[in-house]
């Protein structure tokens, strides 16, 4: 029997959506790919495949997860199984250069950035960025892994050569110009099957390590997601209408992501700079419930539409 198969390594983020699809009664089976084998001689099951391995893996001791998922979906494209999120969706997810780049290349604007390989480097790159504030973070990350605000290059020089440095795990820091907004806040657009759903506005005031998942760890962090306050820190946007939304559904388009978050922050001009595509998406329950709106529940409505087709 045909099924949705859901790749995976992080069931905390995955139990969601496999509620929602018992509930809507779809076939599903879930592949954890934290480790395994791949017989590259023997034809993948009939069904359908939704990628959703994880940039930070690695934070939960599933360090190969990307690679052996890349030997999967490569093995699944090569029998032309339908695959939602597939190999160029995953270079993506572990690699922001890959990210930028591609988003240069459909014409959406990102903030000006310089990678770098060793600490001597990463100086010589923050010098040459020439910016009077900028953050750094790590290439291949995931819930803001290595994101740090500086505002002046001594700062950086003592983070650098300090023992709280945080080594990138493919040891490559982005140095990246630094985008004031004047209300503390990104926005979170969410795209299923390439469209539109909505956007959030999340507070950042009180740091840039924000993940819109019911609840998720990062250090010593905790990501306030799903916490009662006066303010939420995530609120769907209502009539969200922005122009960019024609140019993110192209980018995804062009690039086959089927399924992502993505991320921009708007300076004191109304500049919009577009900085992370999350292909590991994730909703946070107390703002789709406020707004009755609900990605899970249409995502799983949309896997099971690609079911049918095949």
């Amino acid at each position: 029997m045909k099924k949705i198969h859901v790749i995976h390594e992080n069931s905390e983020w995955t139990r969601h959506l496999t509620g929602r699809l018992d509930e809507l009664d779809l076939p599903y089976e879930e592949w954890f790919l934290d480790q395994g084998t791949v017989d590259l001689t023997e034809a993948p099951p009939e069904g359908i495949f939704y990628n959703r391995i994880s940039a930070s893996s690695h934070t939960r001791n599933h360090r190969y997860a990307p690679e052996l998922t890349e030997s999967v979906l490569s093995w699944l494209e090569r029998h032309d199984r339908k695959v939602l999120n597939g190999t160029r969706a995953l270079r993506m997810e572990v690699s922001k250069v890959n990210q930028y780049m591609a988003l240069n290349a459909s014409g959406i604007r990102t903030p000006k950035t310089i990678a770098a390989v060793g600490k001597d480097q990463i100086i010589q790159a923050a010098e040459k960025l020439d910016k009077p504030s900028f953050i750094t973070k790590h290439n291949r990350a995931g819930k803001g892994l290595g994101v740090q605000l500086f505002h002046s290059i001594e700062s950086l020089k003592e983070y650098v050569y300090s023992d709280s440095f945080e080594e990138p795990l493919d040891g490559t820091t982005l140095i990246q110009e630094y985008i004031q907004s004047p209300d503390s806040s990104i926005t979170r657009c969410e795209f299923i099957g390439g469209n539109f759903l909505y956007a959030v506005r999340v507070d950042t005031s009180e740091g840039f390590e924000l993940c819109p998942a019911d609840a998720c760890q990062i250090e010593d962090l905790f990501c306030p997601a799903g916490e009662q306050e006066e303010v939420p820190k995530f609120q769907v946007i209502e009539g969200f209408d922005e122009a960019i939304i024609e140019e993110y559904q192209a980018f995804l388009r062009d690039n086959r992501i089927d399924i992502a978050g993505i991320e921009f922050i708007k300076d004191a001009a109304g500049v919009i700079y577009t900085y992370d595509v999350n292909t590991n998406t994730n909703y946070n329950k107390d703002a789709e419930a406020a707004a009755g709106q609900y990605g899970m529940l249409e995502l799983a409505k949309y896997l099971g539409r690609e079911l049918d087709k095949v």
